[in-house]
C-alpha cells in the first residue's frame, strides 16, 4: 500500500498563493507518476497537474500561468505552488500517483481544503 499525505491547503483572498505539499510513504517504489486534482462541490475530480519521474508536467488550461508543480517523483514528494488564486480554484485538492504494474494503480491522499473568498 502507499499512503498520501497532503499539507497546506486553506483560505486565501483572491489573488493570493498557497503552496500544497504531498509526501508518499509506504510501498512507493515503482511510482512513477505523482500530481494534483482537484473537486469542487457537485463537480466530477479533475486533474490539475502531474508531473512524470522524468520531468514532464502536464497542467490543466485553467491553471496555466499561475500554478507550478514541483518535486522529486523518485523521492516521492510533490508540490503544487498556486499563485492568482480565484474564487472558482475552491475545491478538495488530492495528491495522486500511480506505478504500473501490469497495469495502471492510483493511490488517493485523503484531499485538503483550498478556499478562495474575500
Amino acid at each position: 500500500q502507499v499512503q498520501l499525505v497532503e499539507t497546506g491547503g486553506g483560505l486565501v483572498q483572491p489573488g493570493g498563493s498557497l503552496r500544497l505539499s504531498c509526501a508518499a510513504s509506504g510501498s512507493i517504489f515503482g511510482i512513477t507518476v505523482m500530481g494534483w486534482y482537484c473537486q469542487a462541490p457537485g463537480k466530477e475530480r479533475e486533474l490539475v497537474a502531474t508531473v512524470t519521474s522524468g520531468g514532464s508536467t502536464d497542467y490543466a488550461d485553467s491553471v496555466k500561468g499561475r500554478f507550478t508543480i514541483s518535486g522529486d517523483v523518485a523521492k516521492n514528494t510533490v508540490y503544487l505552488q498556486m499563485n492568482s488564486l480565484k474564487p472558482e480554484d475552491t475545491a478538495v485538492y488530492y495528491c495522486h500517483a500511480r506505478k504500473y504494474v501490469g497495469y495502471w494503480y492510483h493511490y488517493w491522499g485523503q484531499g485538503t481544503q483550498v478556499t478562495v473568498s474575500s
